[in-house]
């Protein structure tokens, strides 16, 4: 009898001690004939198998091994193994008695490949519904970990689809993307729901775990002084519930309810924040904007710079080991004493060189925008991103009193009506109380966001205070042109629009989601400038923390783009009792 063919792809070797624990094939009595070899009974013994890395459990198969090879040269047999890529299951021990089989797993056991990635069975998230409401995305956005929807989340997300707010989207997205999972569940799954949907059916390839419903009742064993009735208290017995069918693997619940958190902490449940929409988990490593050069910065990278003036600018190339670290638009110093300051700006960066360009000095009168001239180093930074025409999007952040919205104004004023680049100022904020709301308010669109634009009266007061030399006629002259050339307008109208050659500013765009600012910024046209101003240390809207607000995810996000820029105001010019009362309070 001819030997088996061996096996298209290479399998893994076994060791010395696994070979020898194999039991070895039992010789069959030849026969000359066909006929006599079919009537032999055959003898079903266990073959040679590779011993997977934490296998599933599995059924072990009596398979009949083919014919040794001849021993007559006195060597031992070659143990045959099975080929992977085989249409036929691979046998594998069975541990413990357990017999069942790893084509329909429960939400307690987990595939082999994928606790081969992980080292461990995947971890099992229950969600609560303010997750799913918070971020419509967030069911694809465990990798490889499982998610368990009780059935009182879907009854949530039912009863928030009707309206028109940001929460009823948020379900009605939520809605689509379940119903899409469970239309394209297989027959197998239509028979057993249990065995769970993949989350990759929909296209999200980075979400590897699967999905589960409750399909049936658990037995609940919370504490007297919680009500069943309530919701949140409803999840929290299904995790406890889950947690007792499945020991072996985390139950964690995910909310961004604090309270509800606690609960669970209470009652030895695993607890979780919903972390994903998190840019930063520091507020303190956002960047900056602002990049200061060590002293021996020209000696370090003198070999080989190159330097040229163009337009009354200076420009230098340099290479060396600063240049890793270098962004684009990102604003450069250096400043040792008894020696003249020197600020930059990184131009470009191809490969392993980098071109500098030195700033214009706004701090000088003469150089000054509408008036305004920059009383320290970072305003002088942020007045050259402002002043730009090849930066489209600029980001100021900065204390209470630092000048964000009097130099973007200023700014603004000076390109519009000197140097017509733009035709007019567009200014828009989020329109989130500070205390109790004061209610409707009566009058047009600009009227009603008149009240919300106390900064922006404020600012033009301080900008035309400074002409002294047109009277008071002429001042009024000139307010009436400003005001001409400035529309206030409300975020709620701002979808679905474009703004052509425009000078568009958020203000208080702290209070921003990521989403509301991913809607403004797309909203520009060929020709416009956007500029987003907010303090990160006075969010008031709920939910939103320094790591997930709007305007951190801006920064972050544009951060090295070519025509985008951001600074951090450091200093407050406003007055000493303002700058006092930032520190203190």
């Amino acid at each position: 009898m001819p030997l088996p063919k061996p096996p298209t792809k290479r399998a893994d070797m076994l060791t010395a001690e696994d070979f020898a624990s194999q039991p070895k094939p039992v010789k069959q009595a030849k026969s000359n004939t066909r006929s006599s070899s079919a009537k032999a009974a055959p003898i079903n013994v266990q073959p040679p198998v590779l011993e997977l890395v934490r296998p599933a459990p599995a059924v072990a198969e009596q398979v009949t091994p083919p014919k040794p090879a001849s021993t007559k040269t006195g060597r031992a047999p070659t143990p045959i193994v099975a080929d992977k890529a085989d249409s036929m299951p691979v046998a594998t021990k069975p541990s413990n008695g357990d017999t069942r089989s790893r084509a329909n797993p429960s939400p307690g056991s987990s595939p082999t490949r994928r606790r081969r990635d992980v080292g461990g069975p995947a971890k099992l998230f229950v969600l609560d519904t303010n997750v799913l409401l918070h971020d419509p995305m967030s069911l694809f956005r465990f990798e490889e970990h499982d998610i368990y929807l009780p059935m009182i989340t879907l009854e949530e997300l039912d009863g928030h689809k009707k309206g028109m707010t940001e929460v009823a989207r948020n379900a009605r997205q939520v809605s689509r993307d379940l119903d899409q999972l469970a239309a394209d569940m297989s027959s197998r799954q239509q028979v057993d729901p249990a065995s769970g949907i993949d989350l990759t059916k929909t296209g999200h390839v980075e979400a590897k775990g699967k999905l589960y419903f409750q399909t049936m009742g658990m037995e609940v064993h919370l504490p007297a002084g919680l009500p069943q009735g309530k919701a949140d208290n409803q999840i929290l017995g299904v995790v406890q519930a889950l947690r007792s069918q499945h020991p072996g693997r985390d139950v964690v619940l995910v909310s961004k309810d604090i309270n509800m958190r606690i609960k669970a902490r209470a009652l030895g449940l695993i607890a979780e924040d919903y972390f994903n929409d998190k840019t930063l988990e520091d507020g303190d490593l956002l960047y900056t904007g602002v990049l200061p050069l060590p002293a021996d910065f020209w000696d370090r990278h003198a070999k080989g710079m190159e330097s040229w003036q163009q337009g009354g600018i200076t420009y230098y190339r340099v290479s060396g080991p600063m240049v890793s670290v270098f962004l684009v638009n990102q604003f450069v110093y250096l400043e040792s004493p008894g020696a003249t300051p020197w600020y930059g700006k990184v131009l470009e960066i191809t490969g392993k060189t980098a071109v500098l360009k030195t700033l214009k000095d706004y701090a000088n009168q003469k150089h000054s925008v509408w008036g305004v001239a920059a009383r320290n180093r970072e305003q002088n930074f942020a007045l050259n991103l402002l002043m730009d025409p090849e930066c489209d999007f600029v980001t100021l952040t900065g204390s209470a009193g630092t000048g964000k919205t009097l130099m973007t104004l200023a700014a603004a004023l000076c390109q519009v009506l000197d140097e017509r680049r733009y035709t007019e100022i567009i200014v828009t904020r989020v329109t989130v109380p500070v205390g109790e709301d004061i209610g409707f308010l009566p009058g047009t669109e600009e009227e009603k966001m008149s009240p919300w634009m106390g900064a922006l009266d404020d600012n033009l007061e301080v900008l035309a205070r400074g002409d002294n030399s047109a009277g008071e006629w002429g001042r009024a002259a000139t307010n009436e042109l400003v005001r001409s050339k400035i529309k206030i307008k409300s975020m709620n109208f701002m979808r679905g629009r474009t703004f052509l050659n425009k000078f568009l500013i958020i203000d208080e765009a702290q209070n921003l989601t990521p989403k509301q600012m991913k809607t403004l910024i797309t909203r520009a046209g060929p020709g416009t400038k956007i500029i987003c101003l907010g303090n990160l240390a006075q969010i008031d809207t709920p939910y939103l923390t320094e790591g997930s607000s709007g305007l951190t995810y801006a920064v972050d996000k544009f951060k090295g783009w070519p025509h985008g820029g951001h600074i951090t105001l450091a200093r407050g010019e406003r007055s000493r009792l303002a700058d006092f009362a930032s520190e203190v309070l």
